[in-house]
């Protein structure tokens, strides 16, 4: 294989983007169904399959990252299957207890990443040079070099983020207005650029009212966003922001990081009210706003008394009412001001 030359800002685009691309895999089936799943099993009993297949996904996230980061280097099957298990062993989802080998969750996200791009870095020096050679040396050189980095630095890296989590979660209990505020306008940002929502809030085992209030400040980038763009893009684009990412605005905020200012100040407002009403959220939904209704259930699923009426019109009007509505408000006050144009959210794809 031609290896070409990457620079370095390249090489942690594709490692992230493999990171970004495997967390949407193993965890979007858990995240869409296991709530739904958990709450109507006490009726359909026979639904246990769905549970226990959404939960091995994730299960399998770190041999996933490892794949798709791989692929995102364009690698064979054979290094792409090698740096999915010396991701696996390194990521510490597995340990072992008297000679029995369990699951321990879904690992360090983090240190899967590390550990994939170690992998990569690894498979693309040796490769050129094993030549023949490469099936007998490649997979166990990988696996033990790199799995074994990966397992050493696991200990270190878990550490930082779960303290980066547990800061921002309690600052979150004592602060959840200013918090939540700081948060919805952080995840509002980080939704329009190349970093995944869903591996930063992953990745800190972010939840709770911080999880909520990241959630919607996706969903004020999401209604905001489109609301802006409405008069320039076509329907289907508008639609696009909210039920799939806001992300297609990213060249738009990177020329223009002015044009963010009305979700800003829409993701400031529904932040506090995820503190003020106490919404919730998991790792998982944190990153995903309303799109394929993740964020909405998994709040339901949290708040007293479930699926409830008053709940579910709360949902409603905090998901899709309020961001819709201050959509509007903030769009036309600066766009009042000369600061941002509809133009300034064009989007082509031709």
């Amino acid at each position: 294989m031609t290896e070409e030359k990457l620079t370095g800002k390249q090489f942690l685009m594709n490692v992230l983007n493999g990171l970004s691309l495997a967390i949407l895999i193993a965890l979007i089936p858990s995240a869409l169904l296991g709530e739904l799943t958990k709450a109507i099993l006490p009726y359909f009993p026979s639904l246990q399959f769905i549970l226990d297949a959404t939960t091995i996904a994730m299960r399998l996230l770190p041999v996933i990252i490892g794949v798709a980061v791989a692929m995102q280097f364009g690698r064979s099957a054979l290094e792409a299957g090698t740096i999915g298990i010396a991701t696996q062993v390194g990521s510490g989802a597995i340990r072992v207890e008297e000679g029995t080998f369990l699951m321990a969750g879904i690992g360090d996200v983090i240190t899967a990443g590390v550990t994939a791009a170690l992998a990569t870095f690894l498979v693309m020096q040796l490769s050129p040079r094993l030549k023949t050679y490469t099936v007998l040396v490649l997979p166990m050189t990988v696996i033990v070099v790199a799995g074994g980095i990966g397992a050493f630095l696991l200990t270190y890296i878990s550490q930082i983020t779960t303290y980066v989590g547990t800061i921002i979660m309690t600052m979150t209990e004592l602060q959840p207005i200013v918090m939540g505020m700081l948060i919805a306008m952080a995840f509002s940002l980080i939704i329009v650029s190349p970093i995944s929502t869903v591996g930063i809030a992953t990745a800190i085992s972010l939840s709770g009212v911080a999880a909520g209030a990241a959630n919607l400040g996706v969903v004020a980038a999401g209604f905001g966003l489109a609301i802006a763009g409405w008069q320039m893009n076509a329907t289907g684009t508008s639609i696009a922001h909210f039920l799939g990412s806001p992300k297609i605005q990213m060249a738009n905020f990177v020329r223009r990081p002015i044009m963010m200012l009305p979700v800003l100040a829409n993701a400031a407002i529904l932040g506090a009210l995820a503190g003020i009403l106490r919404i919730e959220g998991t790792p998982i939904s944190a990153g995903f706003g309303v799109s394929g209704l993740i964020g909405p259930v998994n709040a339901l699923h949290l708040m007293p008394g479930g699926f409830a009426l008053w709940n579910v019109m709360l949902v409603v009007v905090l998901f899709g009412l309020i961001p819709i509505a201050l959509g509007i408000l903030f769009y036309r006050l600066f766009n009042r001001t000369s600061l941002i144009q509809p133009d300034h959210y064009r989007l082509d794809f031709d």
